[in-house]
């Protein structure tokens, strides 16, 4: 187990990473007129939600990165999910708004929750799976928002 000094250090690096990729992909792959034209179910959330929403489970899926580090290790079968995971979130965003893959995209949101669930089952962290509960209900409904534009459109 890393030190306390040690500890903080790699979980401002997680956060720094977590957030600025994230951050990052979302200021650089804007949703557009592309995205406005789409037909939306009925309980599509205002834009301005996403970013506040996005900004807590980041922090979220930063901690529980954090803690499966210094509590299971790099080589742990949840870190394994944890940086999956985290692969597949942030490609999701330039399937579906960079090239505009409403299907594909719902492939990689649905892979992204079976890992999300997966994490949850294997971690023996308290923390990192309560960490990511809410990660997993965010993930259920923007997977439900994914596959009914899917539909309709």
């Amino acid at each position: 187990m890393a030190t306390p000094s040690r500890s903080y250090i790699i979980l401002a690096v997680f956060l720094a990473v977590v957030l600025g990729v994230g951050f990052s992909i979302g200021l650089t792959i804007r949703p557009g007129e592309w995205y406005q034209a789409l037909s939306k179910p009925w309980f599509t959330p205002p834009n301005w939600l996403f970013a506040p929403a996005w900004t807590v489970v980041y922090i979220l899926i930063a901690i529980a990165g954090w803690r499966i580090i210094i509590t299971e290790g790099v080589t742990s079968v949840p870190f394994r999910l944890w940086f999956t995971q985290m692969l597949l979130n942030w490609a999701w965003t330039p399937v579906f708004f960079g090239l505009h893959q409403i299907g594909l995209g719902l492939a990689v949101i649905v892979c992204l929750l079976v890992t999300v669930l997966a994490f949850i089952i294997k971690t023996q962290d308290s923390l990192a799976r309560w960490c990511f509960g809410p990660y997993a209900l965010w993930l259920v409904y923007a997977t439900s928002l994914n596959g009914a534009i899917f539909v309709l459109n």
